[in-house]
């Protein structure tokens, strides 16, 4: 028969066997939850090494746009320059604006004003001694008056955007 005591012994037996039992369990657990996370951080290592690698390639990239755009930024300060360059050179062969403070301003406006004078007088010489050609004629009839000189090159319209060329 069975003592009190026995019956102890059975049921704390049973207990140990079953907190060993669930001791084994968790282990288990834990070493499967262990491996696991040892394939998840080394899969995640191989993804760090190609994440730096190509880090690294889009530095070098960049780093080779940083280069080119120094080249061309100095280029353009090359262009800048020649620009100021050329811009002084245009000013010192461009005739002097009427109105600036340059002393060469009234002479540009003298010899505007004599060009313009020649010319008038010369289209209206040119209109009132031109030949006149009448209608069913077949020769031209001189205006009197002083002989008009021979054109150089053929004839130039006076006024270019009126029709039938030369006209008063």
């Amino acid at each position: 028969m069975l003592t009190a005591v026995w019956v102890a012994v059975v049921i704390a037996a049973a207990a140990f066997v079953i907190g060993v039992g669930a001791a084994v369990y968790v282990m288990l657990k834990a070493a499967r939850l262990i491996t696991e996370s040892s394939a998840a951080l080394a899969s995640l290592r191989e993804r760090e090494d190609l994440l730096v690698e190509r880090a690294g390639a889009v530095i070098d990239r960049a780093g080779a746009q940083i280069a080119a755009t120094e080249t061309i930024t100095a280029s353009m300060a090359d262009v800048t320059a020649s620009m100021a360059e050329l811009r002084g050179r245009i000013a010192a062969l461009a005739p002097a604006r009427p109105g600036t403070s340059d002393s060469g301003g009234a002479l540009t406006w003298v010899a505007a004003l004599m060009y313009g004078l020649a010319r008038a007088l010369g289209l209206r010489w040119a209109a009132r001694y031109r030949l006149i050609r009448r209608r069913g004629d077949s020769a031209p009839e001189a205006v009197p008056g002083p002989p008009r000189p021979a054109p150089v090159g053929g004839r130039r319209a006076a006024l270019p955007g009126r029709r039938g060329g030369a006209s008063p």
